[in-house]
């Protein structure tokens, strides 16, 4: 059973369907302030992301699998202006087993 499960997210991964979610933000800005998420800018950000044929896909207890483009992640401060554009096209991750983590993040800033 374990191995119909393995090889049916490796075949969607395979074939291209998309299972991560697309996203494009625009402008944004704050005022220096801190959110929930321990995220600090101080000046203007614009974050241009843009994810096609992406798939993510986990198998066992505890595994994560993700893609992420054009991020502000938690425990980052930015001071000054800041321009992302990130693009993802046919990436994939896969995390098969106990313990394991697979991650495409292309445009991302900070985090673990």
């Amino acid at each position: 059973m374990r191995n119909s499960v393995i090889f049916a997210g490796i075949l969607a991964l395979v074939s291209g369907t998309a299972f991560g979610q697309a996203s494009q933000a625009g402008r944004t800005g704050s005022m220096g302030s801190p959110n929930a998420q321990g995220v600090q800018i101080q000046g203007n950000t614009d974050i241009k992301a843009d994810q096609k044929n992406v798939a993510a896909i986990a198998v066992g207890e505890g595994n994560t699998a993700k893609n992420t483009a054009g991020a502000i992640k938690g425990g980052t401060q930015i001071q000054g202006n800041t321009k992302v554009k990130a693009s993802q096209n046919n990436a994939g991750a896969v995390a098969v087993g106990k313990g394991n983590k697979g991650a495409n993040e292309a445009g991302t800033i900070g985090g673990n």
